[in-house]
């Protein structure tokens, strides 16, 4: 069983992670390019990775895309020299489902386990120990990985003995959720339109048929005209862009996907790519200068 964790990212997800495995009792170190996200940690029980650490039984790796975990774990300085052999890797970010089999021949070939990890549920839940962990991977690296899973999620589906499964099953909810923001913001815009109180509209839709984890989420970010990024609109340009490819490469034409990645892109273009992505809304409500709450 893990005793010893490395944390790579401590973004608005890895932190909570970290934090979580460090209220499980285990020994956790991490690092992020943001030191004050390391002293965050550090107040939490934790201690920061350095070259220093004593090697880990599990590395979880939480950056933004395929780039940045292919760095973080196998670059000039990659943590993955840090972890014993033997040791099981846990890829969470949302990457294309051939990324992450290269990423377990990658590590096989370094005589450590991997496990293909995509996470959802937010920063909160990272926070509380209660993600969904969409996994895939050899049954010894879901062994390995065991007691960190248990500390950092509240469900976890298991998809398949290989890699590339959980990453198939994470852009299907990254399609879902990438087009309900996306709904969400066209739903509050059309509302603001017809001089609804927008804090009004989320009582009775919250309620009603027409509404979606995503719409009960974000929408209050609106309403109280707060764009702090918890999930940035580029994470949205990303995330959908990975899907559509995905889906290209299969022959599938996804419509409604690709009008909502293309709203995102316009977004991000027009200078709102790192507000939160909540922030979708300004950007179609100002196509027709309709008011928010806040001015926006």
């Amino acid at each position: 069983m893990v005793q010893i964790v490395h944390f790579a990212g401590l973004g608005s997800m890895g932190l909570g992670m970290a934090q979580s495995a460090a209220k499980a009792g285990l020994t956790v170190y991490g690092f992020d390019p943001d030191a004050r996200r390391v002293e965050m940690l550090a107040a939490s029980g934790g201690q920061a990775l350095d070259r220093n650490a004593p090697k880990a039984s599990a590395l979880v790796c939480v950056v933004l895309n395929a780039e940045q975990t292919k760095e973080a774990l196998f670059g000039p300085h990659g943590w993955a020299d840090l972890v014993e052999p033997g040791g099981v890797i846990l890829g969470c970010a949302t990457v294309a489902p051939d990324v992450a089999r290269a990423l377990e021949t990658d590590a096989e070939a370094r005589g450590l386990l991997y496990l293909d990890a995509p996470i959802s549920g937010g920063a909160a839940k990272a926070a509380q120990g209660q993600l969904s962990v969409m996994a895939s991977g050899k049954p010894a690296a879901f062994d390995r990985a065991a007691n960190v899973l248990d500390a950092i999620a509240q469900t976890v589906h298991r998809l398949g003995d290989n890699a590339g499964t959980g990453s198939a099953m994470k852009a299907v909810n990254q399609l879902l959720a990438g087009v309900h923001i996306a709904a969400m913001g066209e739903a509050l815009s059309f509302a603001a339109s017809q001089n609804l109180d927008l804090a009004r509209v989320l009582d009775v839709i919250k309620v009603s048929a027409g509404t979606s984890w995503m719409f009960e989420n974000r929408a209050p970010h609106v309403i109280d005209a707060d764009y702090a990024p918890r999930s940035a609109i580029d994470i949205w340009s990303k995330d959908l862009g990975i899907v559509t490819d995905i889906a290209a490469a299969a022959g599938l034409p996804l419509p409604v996907t690709e009008t909502a990645l293309v709203q995102y892109r316009a977004a991000s273009a027009a200078g709102l790519g790192r507000e939160d992505d909540a922030a979708i809304t300004k950007h179609i409500a100002g196509r027709a200068s309709i008011c928010l709450p806040g001015g926006g």
